[in-house]
């Protein structure tokens, strides 16, 4: 009976190690680079102060895709959304 108990715990342990080592290949990876990505943010939900300087905080933009609000989105990315503009890039930390 010990040996049943011995090989059931060690095919159990293969599939929890087997699902921990799938579930770690399907998270994308960081981004090395962000871009600053205007014209697409929405109303109170930009990432910080508006390019021509009418405010200085983040989520204050008044109105969907101004094109003086902008939000982070890693690089390669603003120029496939409609209506973005990259205006920076930064490194990601």
């Amino acid at each position: 009976m010990k040996n049943t108990n011995k090989a059931l715990s060690l095919t159990v342990a293969g599939l929890l190690a087997a699902g921990v080592a799938a579930s770690a290949n399907a998270v994308p990876d960081q981004p090395q680079k962000w871009e600053k990505c205007a014209g697409i943010a929405k109303a109170g939900a930009n990432d910080c102060g508006a390019l021509d300087g009418s405010h200085g905080c983040a989520g204050q933009a008044k109105a969907d895709n101004l094109d003086t609000e902008w939000v982070y989105v890693p690089a390669g990315t603003c120029d496939k959304i409609t209506g973005g503009v990259v205006k920076a890039v930064k490194p990601a930390k």
